[in-house]
């Protein structure tokens, strides 16, 4: 966790100058997720890095709750809130593990290009399941690097051993699937989108 704190703390101004590749396609999602939301929500975001996605969001529900690992990815993400001045908003530095005790705290729970880059996603899932209201949602963005650059796996090990590239979790689609109804959820929504087509969109409800 250590080196990849040190990694994200690295690249964030780098990070949030980076343009967003298909925008059509990030639009889409936004939109989708939205469409989840309702003005009495109280929502959390894991991985939220520099918080382009959160300050979209925030305004569409009560509370927003937006959580990552690296301090200087929360603090550009604070300046942009305090731009905003959107007031239901917080940025944090933490893990999921650090608000795995909120259980049935949220109606939403956020891991959007996130799980792909934890040792062990299950995990995660298994813990945003029990953070959720029944009946909550759990909105996912995940790079399924197992169906289509299965081959970086054996090329990555030593850039990632020299700080170059983060630690990256090779999953299929079908195993994301596996991970997120073995915890209980029920898959609302499934898309892989054209250009982006190595992530995979899921909108997943407790039941």
């Amino acid at each position: 966790m250590t080196t990849s704190t040190k990694f994200w703390d690295k690249i964030a101004e780098k990070y949030a100058n980076s343009p967003i590749t298909h925008e059509d396609e990030y639009q889409k999602k936004l939109t989708i997720t939205q469409s989840y939301f309702t003005p009495d929500m109280d929502v959390l975001e894991f991985g939220c890095g520099t918080g382009s996605t959160a300050i979209v969001h925030a305004p569409h529900v009560k509370s927003y709750t937006a959580i990552d690992i690296s301090e200087n990815m929360i603090q550009i993400a604070e300046r942009k809130r305090q731009q905003k001045q959107l007031t239901m908003l917080s940025f944090k530095k933490a893990t999921l593990d650090d608000y795995a005790s909120q259980q049935s705290s949220y109606d939403a729970v956020l891991g959007l290009s996130i799980l792909h880059l934890l040792p062990d996603p299950e995990q995660a899932i298994q813990t945003a399941y029990h953070m959720l209201k029944p009946g909550g949602v759990f909105v996912t963005n995940t790079a399924c690097l197992q169906n289509t650059m299965a081959f970086l796996k054996y090329l990555l090990p030593i850039p990632r051993w020299l700080g170059f590239v983060p630690y990256v979790h090779f999953m299929s689609r079908n195993a994301l699937e596996g991970y997120l109804i073995k915890a209980g959820f029920e898959l609302e929504y499934k898309w892989v989108p054209e250009k982006g087509k190595h992530v995979y969109f899921i909108v997943a409800r407790k039941r």
